[in-house]
């Protein structure tokens, strides 16, 4: 099967750093998430939609129902990424990497992470974890997917990335993206999107803090898909971390 020729068209680079990262940054710390509208155009979105299907570029793939995980599969990339995830992945994870630094100080966590990608991927390999966790996701009718969190090991990143390759209500209806937040001593929250297509949420992928009479505490988020009523829903996912498999 004929390899994808990957298009960046040298535009996600400058539209990354050209994004409002105050502001970015302000609503993470506020929210923890924060949705961007049209990082991917649509020849983009459809170029990884049409890559699900290439499987030598992956190294797995997993069938949500047999783990019950859910309803749908997905398909881990292998390395080399493509050089549209990889130019995002390394991209933007320099403006994360203080954020997950500010959060980790606020907890009074005895960690902090490296600016640069290339050095959290050397601690992650100093662990055994050395495998791609980048994903496509693929859901049918009356797919979903449980609440969960996306840690593959000992070194994890806080903070990862969904980008949004199909259009509710025109490619698919139901899916929406939920966000649990379990604040402790008191009722979980939760929280229901539905980005369009091209659309980023950068999330917690743990916890996030939340200042308190007494300062800083840990609340714990998971994140999910509500069932797809009808149509096909694919998403790509990025995690800054490896795995150990």
């Amino acid at each position: 099967m004929q390899k994808t020729k990957w298009t960046t068209m040298h535009t996600n680079r400058s539209k990354i750093i050209a994004l409002d990262w105050p502001n970015i940054s302000n609503s993470l710390h506020q929210n923890g998430f924060v949705l961007i509208p049209r990082l991917l155009v649509k020849e983009q979105c459809e170029q990884l939609k049409r890559s699900y299907h290439q499987e030598g570029q992956y190294r797995k793939t997993v069938i949500m129902e047999r783990h019950r995980f859910g309803l749908g599969e997905y398909k881990y990339f292998n390395y080399p990424l493509p050089s549209l995830i990889e130019e995002i992945r390394t991209t933007i994870y320099p403006y994360l990497a203080p954020i997950a630094n500010t959060w980790f100080k606020a907890l009074h966590l005895d960690q902090q992470f490296p600016l640069s990608h290339a050095e959290l991927l050397a601690q992650c390999h100093d662990h055994n974890q050395k495998q791609a966790t980048a994903l496509l996701l693929k859901y049918g009718e009356g797919g979903y997917n449980t609440l969960h969190q996306d840690l593959y090991g000992t070194v994890y990143f806080p903070l990862q990335l969904v980008l949004f390759l199909t259009e509710p209500e025109e490619d698919f209806s139901g899916g929406e993206f939920v966000l649990m937040e379990q604040i402790p001593r008191a009722q979980s929250k939760a929280i229901v999107l539905t980005p369009r297509k091209g659309d980023a949420l950068i999330f917690t992928t743990n916890f996030r803090p939340i200042k308190g009479a007494k300062g800083y505490y840990r609340a714990n988020m998971k994140h999910g898909v509500s069932e797809v009523h009808q149509g096909e829903r694919y998403t790509l996912g990025i995690i800054f971390h490896d795995a150990i498999s």
